[in-house]
């Protein structure tokens, strides 16, 4: 893959291994990778219903966006991508196993951790 189109650095991010004063997970975010990478924009996908906490429904806008970066097999949806500040879920990770030129981190923005 020609590095042309790779032109927005983002950071790859994973969860700590660290435990704070209570023993527990700390949740926090480190830097797994900085990396450049093709952004392709959100799609018609408007937003999504979700349960609320009365029992109603509320709409939550969530934007789609891929990240095409070169091919690597580390990067898991357990991860999340952080682009300026900007946060965005990896919902999946797509890998061209033909070639082995590129990975697309299929990702949301508006989610839990996005």
């Amino acid at each position: 893959m020609r590095s042309g189109p790779l032109t927005r650095q983002i950071v790859i991010e994973q969860r700590a291994s660290g435990l704070d004063a209570a023993g527990q997970p700390n949740g926090a975010w480190e830097t797994f990778a900085t990396v450049y990478a093709d952004v392709k924009g959100a799609t018609g996908m408007g937003s999504i219903r979700q349960a609320g906490i009365v029992g109603g429904d509320v709409a939550v806008s969530m934007n789609s966006y891929s990240f095409r970066v070169h091919y690597r097999t580390d990067i898991t949806d357990a991860m999340r991508v952080n682009m300026g500040g900007t946060y965005f879920d990896i919902k999946q990770v797509r890998h061209d196993h033909a070639r082995r030129v590129w990975t697309d981190l299929v990702c949301e923005e508006g989610g839990n951790d996005g």
